[in-house]
């Protein structure tokens, strides 16, 4: 399995990168609101998009490498940033529900 987590600073601009991931194959993909560590004002919380690839075995192979290179781009490109370690976003302490308008299904969110 294999984890990302591509950062930006407005929702619109995650929703957009999701859509676009989802086009593109990947299935598990979901936009939640990130936020930064020592941050306690809600309305600086960024917005991310967590990708989970269960095809990837290796995390230290070339597919995995591929990605993050791909993710990596894809975050500049949209004046974000890509984390390449997202510990604990497949099971989150702690959300609350965001609704994601392209899928209508209700996302984790950190709270």
């Amino acid at each position: 399995m294999s984890e990302h987590l591509l950062v930006f600073p407005e929702r619109d601009v995650a929703e957009q990168v999701a859509e676009e991931l989802r086009d593109e194959g990947f299935t598990e993909v979901r936009v939640v609101r990130e936020a930064l560590a020592g941050e306690d004002d809600s309305e600086s919380h960024e917005w991310g998009v967590h990708v989970v690839e269960e095809m990837v075995a290796d995390e230290s192979g070339p597919v995995e490498g591929g990605l993050r290179d791909r993710f990596t781009a894809l975050a500049e490109e949209h004046d974000g940033w890509y984390d390449p370690e997202p510990d604990g976003w497949s099971t989150p302490p702690g959300v609350v529900a965001h609704r994601d308008p392209a899928s209508g299904a209700a996302e984790p969110t950190p709270a």
